[in-house]
Order: structure tokens, then C-alpha cells, then sequence
């Protein structure tokens, strides 16, 4: 991977003169070095790029439920097709590709290579002798015992996504469209210059229900009750986002710089605001909820109680970021009650709240960092009692889904195993009550499962940044292992040459907390020499950054190869650790976890020795483009040193 057009603000800080106290030279390299350099990444790049890596298996299920075919990559950028089948322990190349191709090149009157092969279809039946493609809106069938072969018919099956959970996730940011029709088709709704009619289909009555609303502030965003009794609605005062503008500087066929603009909501804005009603359509009587309007996002869906109309229940995110709630509506009388009332000193991340009603029990499963860490609560509607489904100093990084009849919930967390990265994900399922909690995967690297579409079975597959991924077929009752499909090498990058990334872990600023990060080494590094230090940065608070996947060779080595030590870490204030450690961004985003990367870095070179942390720099992009930017202008607020600023432009 080339580096091309890199803009790198090269701070140098004087965190030591470690170069002279080692008495190692400087990297200086001459220009005919720096070409050097650049031939030997480009040659290096060239090699790596033919190297197989199989981090994702996408499994495509047959019909029978135990029994799938998947892509497996191969060398030189070529792959080919595998069948497994759990329950016959069977695994194997699908076909025989050359023979497939030719029959398919002929067929279809297209040229393919037979380890590049690629159909818009491709379906196995009769326990995998069964070979249905489709190309070009044509379909074949090839016997794969003799391989004969015919003209199919269109063929109708199930297109089964396995990237997509069986059960479908509802989240509290889903949308629900208007239904203006009645649930009992009696009614139909409709807006003329702002105001509400209703309208019997029957007779074909029609009644006005509003009179104050206008086109510039109409009644909008409807919703009816299940029983067709009452509709819920919002007088809507609309507020139009101001613009920001920049200037097109590099336009072809002129010279003039082209104003732009778009629509951007900041901090301070006036925004839309909506103040709910209820409507009683036998009555025609309008009752004002008793509550404030939402003034900060668009209301979100109602949620009713199973078997009663009177209640339903909503969710409203206070502008501040500061409280979250769910609500409860009594719709004969318009007052309100609060289910749920979380309120926080710092901030709520409402991003990574997750909601799911059960009418049917009046429970609502919610997510929350309450007690300091990401963790599962069920809460009773009618009650609003909260009881903490997990516990402990890890965190819920995702809900998968919820199974209501066996009252499990699947989800993904960090941080149980302490002897292991805190960011490596693994999968678990826990009973409602908090009982019985099930480790999907206990292998240490960072994972991902995939469900067969009854759940019975799971793929999972597990790696770190320099362990190659292994992908295994599990069992889900037990988690029990059944068949390995692949198991990966590192083998093939060490051999082209390449030096691996390691992983480093050092103290935060409080001396107690572990920051983590990767550091990457020029392959062909002279240990007479040191290197100076960049790091790549991104230190937005809304997720964590470094990656923990299989990542042999990436932007950060390529860089690392014109010599350079690379890191990159997850200080404090991002996300995915204690709500502590989120929470030093609070009114802090200049923060940036710098007084963190700054011990990290001094950690990491008294391991490295060629790392000359005299010569630090960092490069980025979106936030770490402004840090950048802030940073020149405000280094000496965060390290308290003096420093000289250069810019220097990498090309190739």
C-alpha cells in the first residue's frame, strides 16, 4: 500500500536525547536512500498483496440447515469455492473448478479463469451434488457426480444474508412511517394547510380535528393506536439548519475559487421542535400531552401495552446529552409517568443505547453505563423496576438479539477475560434473570460468529493484529467445537519479508490504567540507527480505534517501510472501556488522551531502543486532521516542552 499525497505535521519533542545516550546515529537518509527506500516498499507492497488472507468466512447455508459453502482465498489473489457439511464432518473444494469453469464458459459465452470464478447465484442441492448457477439472468444446472449439465429454470430460494442476525435488532433509532390509514381501515388520516382531518372510509365523512396549524407549522409525524381510537401527533415547529460554506479552490477549467455550502447543525442551534397531542377519534377531543416538547432529535416510535390502548411508551434524549428517558403516556388524560430517568453528571452516549420492548411481559431490555461500565437491564413498564442483568468490570459492546420465548439475550462484550486485550470482542448469551451466562468463544484474539439460520451452529472466527484468523464450526448449545474450517499463517508475509506489528501496552496518566497500541518497524530496520516516531491518530470519543484484527500490512506499514516507528493507541476519552475512561472527553475534546500518548510513547521506547522520541510526529485524518491543526497551535498547553514545528509532504 503506497502512501500518496500524506500530509504528516512533524512535531519535535524533547522528551529525552536518547539518540546521543545510546549513541546511535539518526535516520537521515540522502535522496538516493529515500528512493532506495520507496523501491524496496513499492517491491515489498507487490509481494504482500499476493499473500492469502482469510479473515472473514461468509457462510452460505443450504436448506437443510447444517450444510453451507463459502469462499476461501487463496495466493495471488485467486480463490476458490468450499462445501462443509456439520452433521457428515465433511469439508472440501465444492467442485472440481477447472471442469466448472469450462462448462460455464461455454454455457454462459463468457471467459473466466477457473480460480476466479464469479456468478451472480450459486446454490448447492441434493447434499452438495447439485450444482445451480446463475450469470446474466441465465441459469445452469451441472450434475457434479458426472458433470452433465442443463438449462435451469428460474430458481426460487431463500437468500439467506448471514452478515444479518436471525432475529432482527431494534434499536431505539428505527424509524416507523406514518400509517395515515386506521389499523382497522375505518378511518384514513390527511393534512390540508397544516391541519388534521380525519375521514370515515365508509361514508366518506371527513371531520377537521385542528384549526391552529398552518403550512409553516403544521401537525405532523402521526401515529395510531393499535385499537384505531386514538392517533398521537405533534404540532411541529420547523427550523431550518444554517449552512457552513467553503471554497472550491481546484476546479477544471478555471482559476476562480467556486463558493459552496451545506446544511450543519452545531452546538447552540435552534432545531425543529415538536410538541405532542392525542386525538380521540369517536370524541374528536384534543388533549395536550403533559410533558416538554422534543426539541432535540425527531420523535421516536410509540411502543404500546399488549392488550391495553391507554398506555404507550416513548424515549426522549435531553439536549445536553445529560438525561435519557422512557416515558409513559396515558392517552385519556395526557399525563405522564417516567419509566426509565437516567441522568449523568458528564454524558450519556446515546449512540450505544439499546432498547427492546416486550408488550407482551410490559419489560423493555436496556443497555445503560449507570453503574460506571456498558452493561443489560430489564426493566418492568408497569414498575419501572430496574434489575441488572450483567454485571461486572467489563463491557456490553452489542445486543445480536433476544430470544423472548427462552428469555436469552445474545450479545457481544469486552473486558471479561483479564489476562487478554480489553478490546477483544467475544460472544455470550445470558438468561433475563442473569443466570446461566454461556461463553460463545473463550480462544484469546478478537471475534467474530456468524449463525446458521436456526442458531444451532455458529462460525467463529478469532484473531489478533499479527496472529493469522482461525475459523471454527461450533455448536451452540454447548459451544462445543466441531470442525475446523481454516486456520491461518503468518508464514507467507514473514517469508516476502515483512516484520509484523506488535502489540505495546503502557500506563495512562493515572498510573493504574492500561493504554493499548501497536507499533510498527520498518522490515528492513538498521540497529545502528534510530527512527523517528509517528503516530496515527484519531482520538474522536465515539469509538476506540486501533485495530485487533488480523492486520499484517497496512497504511502504517507501508509508512514504517520509508522509515519511520509507527504507533498508534486509544488514549483516554474514546470509547469501548470504563465510563471513567470515556468520560475524560467530557467538555475535553482537546484532551485528546495526549497526556496519555505522551507516557506511551516514552514507554514504548525504552523497549525499542530505535525509536528516537526526540522526533515525534503525528498525521491523521477528520479529527486527526484538527488535532493536528490544534496541536500546532496549543502543544505547549499538553506537554509543556518546547518544540519546533515541520511539514513535511511523503509522495509516491
Amino acid at each position: 500500500m503506497k502512501i500518496s499525497s500524506i500530509y504528516l505535521f512533524l512535531i519535535v519533542i524533547a522528551f529525552s536525547s536518547k539518540a546521543q545516550q545510546n549513541q546511535l546515529q539518526p535516520f537521515s537518509p540522502s535522496g538516493a536512500e529515500m528512493e532506495r527506500a520507496y523501491s524496496q516498499a513499492g517491491q515489498l507492497d507487490s509481494a504482500l498483496r499476493k499473500v492469502a488472507v482469510n479473515n472473514e468466512i461468509i457462510p452460505f447455508w443450504n436448506a437443510d440447515g447444517h450444510s453451507f459453502w463459502y469462499k476461501r482465498n487463496l495466493a495471488d489473489r485467486n480463490w476458490e469455492f468450499i462445501y462443509a457439511d456439520i452433521t457428515e464432518s465433511v469439508h472440501k473444494p465444492t467442485f472440481d473448478h477447472t471442469r466448472v469453469a469450462t462448462i460455464a464458459n461455454k454455457f454462459f459465452d463468457k471467459v473466466q479463469e477457473a480460480t476466479k470464478l464469479k456468478f451472480d447465484r450459486l446454490i448447492f442441492g441434493n447434499s452438495g451434488t447439485l450444482l445451480t448457477l446463475k450469470l446474466n439472468g441465465k441459469w445452469l444446472e451441472i450434475n457434479l457426480d458426472d458433470y452433465s449439465f442443463k438449462q435451469a429454470k428460474d430458481t426460487s430460494f431463500v437468500n439467506y444474508d448471514p452478515r444479518k442476525p436471525l432475529q432482527r435488532k431494534r434499536s431505539r433509532w428505527e424509524g416507523t412511517p406514518s400509517r395515515f390509514l386506521s389499523p382497522d381501515g375505518k378511518n384514513v388520516l390527511s393534512l390540508k394547510a397544516g391541519n388534521l382531518f380525519v375521514t370515515d372510509t365508509e361514508s366518506k365523512a371527513e371531520t377537521q380535528l385542528t384549526t391552529d396549524g398552518t403550512e409553516k407549522r403544521p401537525y405532523a409525524e402521526f401515529s395510531w393506536s393499535p385499537d384505531s381510537k386514538n392517533v398521537v401527533g405533534y404540532l411541529v415547529n420547523p427550523k431550518k439548519i444554517d449552512s457552513v460554506y467553503y471554497v472550491l479552490s481546484a476546479v477544471t477549467g478555471t482559476t476562480r475559487g467556486q463558493l459552496k455550502s451545506h446544511e450543519y447543525a452545531q452546538p447552540g442551534d435552534v432545531f425543529t421542535s415538536y410538541e405532542p397531542f392525542i386525538f380521540n377519534i369517536t370524541t374528536k377531543k384534543i388533549i395536550k400531552v403533559d410533558t416538554e416538547q422534543i426539541d432535540f432529535f425527531e420523535p421516536q416510535p410509540l411502543h404500546w401495552r399488549n392488550n391495553d390502548n391507554r398506555y404507550y411508551l416513548y424515549e426522549k434524549v435531553d439536549r445536553g446529552h445529560q438525561r435519557f428517558r422512557v416515558i409513559e403516556v396515558d392517552v385519556q388524560t395526557g399525563k405522564t409517568r417516567n419509566i426509565i430517568d437516567e441522568k449523568a453528571k458528564t454524558f450519556i452516549y446515546e449512540d450505544r443505547i439499546y432498547t427492546r420492548y416486550l408488550p407482551k411481559t410490559n419489560e423493555v431490555i436496556w443497555t445503560s453505563e449507570q453503574d460506571g461500565y456498558r452493561h443489560i437491564y430489564l426493566v418492568n413498564t408497569l414498575t419501572g423496576k430496574q434489575f441488572q442483568v450483567t454485571k461486572g468490570d467489563f463491557v456490553v459492546r452489542d445486543i445480536d438479539s433476544v430470544d423472548v420465548e427462552k428469555r436469552e439475550i445474545w450479545f457481544t462484550a469486552s473486558g471479561v477475560n483479564k489476562k487478554e486485550d480489553p478490546y477483544f470482542l467475544h460472544q455470550y448469551r445470558v438468561n433475563f434473570n442473569g443466570k446461566n451466562t454461556i461463553a460463545l468463544n473463550l480462544e484469546q484474539g478478537n471475534h467474530r460468529v456468524v449463525f446458521s439460520p436456526d442458531r444451532n451452529y455458529y462460525l467463529d472466527t478469532y484473531s489478533q493484529i499479527n496472529v493469522a484468523p482461525v475459523t471454527v464450526v461450533k455448536r451452540t448449545a454447548d459451544a462445543k467445537s466441531i470442525m475446523e474450517l481454516e486456520r491461518g499463517t503468518t508464514t507467507g508475509f514473514t517469508e516476502a519479508g515483512l516484520k509484523l506489528p506488535e502489540v505495546f501496552v503502557a500506563k495512562g496518566r493515572d498510573a493504574k490504567t492500561d493504554i493499548w497500541g501497536v507499533v510498527w518497524q520498518p522490515s528492513k530496520m538498521d540497529n545502528s540507527k534510530t527512527y523517528p516516531v509517528i503516530e496515527y491518530i484519531y482520538a474522536g470519543p465515539q469509538d476506540s480505534f486501533v485495530p485487533k484484527n488480523f492486520t499484517p500490512y497496512s497504511e502504517m506499514q507501508s509508512l514504517a517501510e520509508l522509515g519511520f516507528i509507527v504507533v498508534q493507541m486509544d488514549g483516554m476519552g474514546t470509547a469501548n472501556r470504563s465510563k471513567a475512561f470515556h468520560d475524560v472527553c467530557w467538555k475535553n475534546l482537546a484532551d485528546a488522551g495526549f497526556p496519555d500518548r505522551i507516557l506511551w510513547i516514552k514507554a514504548m521506547a525504552q523497549k525499542y531502543p530505535n525509536a528516537d522520541i526526540s522526533r515525534v510526529g503525528i498525521y491523521g485524518t477528520s479529527a486527526g486532521g484538527k488535532i493536528q491543526r490544534a496541536l500546532c497551535c496549543s502543544i505547549q498547553n499538553f506537554i509543556k516542552l518546547r518544540y519546533r514545528l515541520a511539514d513535511v509532504m511523503i509522495t509516491g
